[in-house]
């Protein structure tokens, strides 16, 4: 029999908060809410965050620009014949994303076959557009441009506002799969956050767990559970209602998690197939945990997108990138048919690149980008990339060298948010502070851009 000592019960338990990106320094850290609501229609959420500013111009082509040259753009440009049509006779599309055109075709767009539940946002950013990387990834992930202070992400304001994160039924209502917590799911209560779930337990497994006491002052629960279990209360010790907490949170999460892995190897649906690698392996343990645990919201993250240098038009750094993001939606798609009626993946960037590229061979910081929405209520389309959106000199009416804005990335979450989760247009400010002072200040940026059913 194991014993378990004191050292290295701590020691242990240690590892795991520092797994899930745990902040134990907040005295409200697990403050219990006395309402909560749930989503509508078991709905859920896959993010993807392309850190770096993808170049917009050359994932969704302006094919209608006569600023889209070969002059502005000697080594990246991209012949018509070459790219992917979209069928409104302005935008066309990378050929490396001819994997998710799947998802996109539709004989309503451009006359093919397909699902046409791909939505495709160009011209995203926000009035003020920062180009520091670290303050642009901050304000699109706490959903407050120009606040690079605050901590606490939209998208865990959304999850905090509809579910008690205190109640065991909401132990894994969302994670980060990322090696940093992503900043977008950051909050007082506990978000989980790990690169792998095999590597989010402990090595004894439910062993260490162990398990609750049979009652509310009984003493006979087991390892974390049974400490946890007991009841929280004890004069003289103030911080034991927080550390009591937390470690409920704790073991109950690891619990679904491992529950999640015990059923055993992982085979995708549909013939789907993920691109290798860690982004790729990252999207099909996305789409396991969708199916085996009760998690809503998952949020991820793929890096390489700052491509100042031997940026590649047909091949290279950024075509090689965007075969990468197309796979995974494709797979996205196929794995997650059963649950694509309740599903949006959504992709977001800091920044998008600048119009004309550089003497390296790449582009460099600009002002906006584009966004995938996909999922079962999305209305496929190209949004603000056809000859009804796009003013002439568009590519350059930011300082010259930019594509200007045409949609902030709030109105976006805005319309996620009411629309496919169903909440109320009056909680936009606490989701996002600041939303009404957007659209008072900036009132076309803020208008929906109608890509999901009302």
């Amino acid at each position: 029999m194991q014993i378990f000592n004191r050292r290295d019960f701590l020691k242990k338990q240690a590892l795991a908060f520092s797994a899930i990106g745990l902040n134990m320094v907040t005295p409200t850290l697990f403050q219990r809410r006395l309402q909560a609501a749930t989503l509508p229609k078991e709905r859920k959420m896959i993010f993807i965050f392309q850190q770096g500013g993808n170049d917009g111009l050359n994932t969704i082509i302006p094919r209608g620009d006569q600023d889209y040259n070969a002059s502005n753009r000697p080594r990246l440009y991209i012949p018509e014949n070459l790219c992917l049509d979209s069928g409104n006779g302005f935008a066309q599309f990378h050929p490396s994303l001819q994997p998710m055109m799947e998802i996109y075709n539709h004989s309503s767009l451009n006359g093919q076959t397909g699902a046409g539940n791909l939505a495709v946002l160009h011209r995203i950013g926000y009035d003020g557009q920062s180009r520091s990387h670290f303050d642009s990834q901050h304000f699109w992930q706490n959903g407050i441009p120009g606040d690079a202070e605050t901590e606490e992400g939209m998208i865990y304001r959304h999850i905090n506002a509809n579910f008690n994160l205190n109640h065991p039924d909401n132990a894994f209502v969302a994670a980060g799969l990322s090696s940093n917590q992503l900043v977008a799911l950051k909050g007082p209560n506990m978000i989980p956050n790990f690169s792998r779930a095999r590597n989010f337990t402990f090595p004894e497994g439910n062993k260490f767990l162990g398990t609750l006491p049979s009652g509310p002052t009984a003493s006979d629960g087991k390892a974390i559970m049974g400490l946890y279990g007991a009841v929280p209360g004890q004069p003289n010790k103030p911080y034991r209602n927080l550390v009591h907490g937390a470690g409920q949170a704790l073991g109950r999460t690891m619990m679904v998690v491992q529950d999640a892995l015990s059923v055993g190897g992982y085979t995708p649906e549909n013939g789907a197939v993920y691109p290798n690698g860690s982004f790729g392996d990252k999207l099909q343990e996305a789409a396991m945990l969708m199916k085996r645990t009760p998690v809503k919201i998952i949020g991820l993250r793929r890096g390489g997108f700052d491509t100042h240098q031997n940026q590649g038009q047909l091949n290279g750094n950024h075509p090689n990138l965007l075969t990468e993001l197309a796979q995974g939606l494709q797979a996205l798609h196929r794995d997650l048919q059963s649950q694509w009626e309740d599903l949006i993946v959504v992709t977001m960037t800091e920044f998008g690149r600048t119009s004309k590229e550089n003497g390296s061979r790449g582009t460099d910081h600009a002002e906006s980008s584009v966004m995938f929405v996909a999922g079962g209520g999305v209305k496929g389309g190209v949004y603000n990339c056809d000859a009804s959106t796009w003013e002439d000199n568009a590519m350059f009416n930011a300082r010259n060298r930019y594509l200007s804005r045409r949609s902030d990335f709030r109105a976006v979450f805005g319309e996620i948010f009411q629309r496919h989760f169903g909440d109320d247009a009056s909680m936009m400010d606490q989701l996002m502070p600041g939303y009404s002072i957007g659209q008072l200040d900036n009132p076309n940026d803020f208008r929906f851009l109608n890509f999901l059913s009302a």
